[in-house]
C-alpha cells in the first residue's frame, strides 16, 4: 500500500471527523434546540455520522463515504434567517423540511451532491425527483400545501441543470446571500457604499431555486385599511418605557405583525410597565391570597422582568411594522381587561388599540383545513390563520398552539415571547 496514498485517506477522514464534532457542537448549544424539532432531528443524525466516522478506518482505494456535507448543509439553511418555523425532517417523501422561506410557505430540497454527478434527463435523474416533488406539492391538502418549492444545490449546479429548472419548470434562481448584506451608513469620498458580509463561507457556494406551486404565490398583500375603533378618545400622553415603545409601531407601514391576545396582555400588564417593586413590596399572604394558584406564575414573570424588561424585547418586534388584531382578539382583550386589569392597565390596553389596525377574522383556507382538537382550538385557528391569511407572522406566547400545528407538517409562521398576567395595577 502507498504510504503517500494511506496518509491522505487518513487525514481526509480525520478532517471529516473534526468537522462533525463542530457541526455536533453547534447543534448541542443551539438556543433553538428545544422549540425546533429539526435540529434536534439534524443533531440525532450528526451524532449517528459522528459515530460512523469514528469507526471508520481510511481507505486509499475509494474515496470517503460520508452525508456530513448534507448535515451540515441543512444546518446552514435551517439556520439562515430567511428561513421560520422549520418542520421536521423528511416531513413528506423526497422533501428535507417544509418552512415559511420569506413569509411563503415552502417545501425544501437539498442536494449536496457534487454537480458534475447531477444529471437532469435520464430517468431517475434530478427533472424526475423535483416534478414528483411538484406533484406532490400540487396534490397535498390545503393544511400542508406549500405555495413554493425551494431547491438549494450546496456544491452549486451546472448550466444544463440551471437552464432545465428555469425552461422546464419556470424555477427561478433566489440570492440566499441577500439577508446577510449589510449597508453601512458611511460613504467614501467617491459616494460609494461600503456592503458587508457576515456569513459562514460555505454558504458561498450555495445555489437555490424557487418554484411556484400554487398561482399567486408571489402575490404582495397590501396591508388592511385602518379601522377606526368607536371607543372614547385616549389622551396621547404617554412617557416612560410604554409611551416609548407605543411610539415604534407604524401604521402606515406595509410590514404586517399579528398579534394575539397574550401580546397584548403582556404590552400593558403592570409587570411590564415598572409594577413590579409594588408587587414584590407586598406582604407574601396578601399576594398568595390576591392570585391563589397563580401566585408562583405571577412572581416567575416578576423575577424574569427584574433581569430582562419584556417591553424591550416586545419593542424589537413592533418597530416599524403596522400591528394588525382580529375581531376575535379585539373583543377577548377587551374582556380580559375589563375582568382583570388595573386602573393603569385599562387606560394603557385603551391606548394600545388606539394604535392597532383591527381587520375582520379572516383566516386562511390552509388553517381552517387542519383539524379541529383539544390543542388545535377553533378560536386559535381564528387568531392565528388570520395572521396567515395576511402573510404576517403571530405574535404569541401560546406555543401549545405553535407545536401542535408543527406536528401537523405545517409551518406556520410565528414569533415567541415571554408571557405577562394582569396583576390589577
Amino acid at each position: 500500500m502507498d504510504a503517500p496514498q494511506t496518509c491522505a485517506a487518513g487525514s481526509e477522514l480525520e478532517l471529516a471527523r473534526a468537522r462533525c464534532g463542530a457541526l455536533r457542537g453547534r447543534l448541542a448549544s443551539s438556543p433553538d434546540l428545544p422549540r425546533q424539532p429539526a435540529l434536534r432531528s439534524l443533531l440525532r443524525l450528526v451524532t449517528a455520522e459522528l459515530g460512523f466516522l469514528a469507526s471508520a478506518r481510511p481507505d486509499p482505494a475509494a474515496p470517503l463515504s460520508s452525508n456530513l456535507p448534507h448535515l451540515a448543509a441543512l444546518h446552514l439553511l435551517l439556520t439562515h434567517p430567511a428561513v421560520r418555523s422549520p418542520s421536521r425532517l423528511s416531513p413528506f417523501p423526497g422533501v428535507d423540511f417544509a418552512c415559511a422561506f420569506r413569509g411563503r410557505p415552502a417545501w425544501t430540497l437539498v442536494s449536496a451532491s457534487n454537480p458534475a454527478r447531477l444529471a437532469w434527463a435520464p430517468r431517475g435523474g434530478l427533472r424526475a425527483r423535483v416534478a414528483a416533488a411538484l406533484d406532490a406539492a400540487r396534490g397535498a391538502t390545503p393544511a400542508t400545501r406549500p405555495e413554493k418549492l425551494l431547491l438549494v444545490f450546496s456544491r452549486g449546479v451546472g448550466a444544463d441543470i440551471a437552464l432545465g429548472l428555469a425552461e422546464g419548470l419556470g424555477a427561478v434562481e433566489t440570492d440566499l446571500l441577500a439577508e446577510f448584506v449589510g449597508v453601512s451608513e458611511d460613504e467614501d469620498e467617491e459616494g460609494w457604499v461600503a456592503v458587508s458580509f457576515n456569513t459562514s463561507e460555505e454558504m458561498r457556494s450555495f445555489r437555490a431555486f424557487e418554484i411556484d406551486v400554487v398561482e399567486g404565490a408571489g402575490e404582495v398583500f397590501l396591508p388592511p385599511e385602518a379601522k377606526e375603533s368607536t371607543d372614547e378618545v385616549v389622551p396621547l400622553d404617554f412617557e416612560g418605557a410604554f409611551g416609548a415603545f407605543i411610539g415604534k409601531m407604524w401604521r402606515e407601514s406595509r410590514e404586517l405583525v399579528n398579534l394575539d391576545t397574550t401580546a397584548l396582555v403582556a404590552m400593558v400588564s403592570g409587570i411590564s410597565n415598572g409594577g413590579v417593586g409594588k408587587l414584590m413590596a407586598a406582604p407574601e399572604a396578601v399576594t398568595r391570597a390576591r392570585f391563589k394558584c397563580n401566585y408562583k406564575f405571577v412572581m416567575d414573570q416578576a423575577q424574569s422582568e427584574l433581569q430582562f424588561p419584556i417591553l424591550v424585547e416586545l419593542g424589537k418586534v413592533v418597530e416599524g411594522k403596522q400591528c394588525i388584531i382580529c375581531e376575535t382578539v379585539n373583543s377577548e382583550f377587551k374582556e380580559i381587561v375589563s375582568m382583570c386589569g388595573g386602573a393603569e392597565e385599562k387606560i394603557r390596553a385603551r391606548y394600545l388599540l388606539k394604535q392597532l389596525t383591527i381587520v375582520p377574522d379572516s383566516p386562511s383556507a390552509r388553517m381552517m383545513d387542519l383539524p379541529t382538537t383539544r390543542k388545535r382550538a377553533m378560536k386559535n385557528k381564528v387568531v392565528f390563520g388570520t395572521g396567515d391569511h395576511w402573510r404576517a407572522p403571530t405574535f404569541t406566547a401560546n406555543m401549545g398552539f405553535v407545536r401542535a400545528v408543527s406536528q401537523s407538517g405545517m409551518p406556520l409562521l410565528t414569533i415567541e415571547h415571554r408571557p405577562r398576567a394582569l396583576i390589577g395595577l
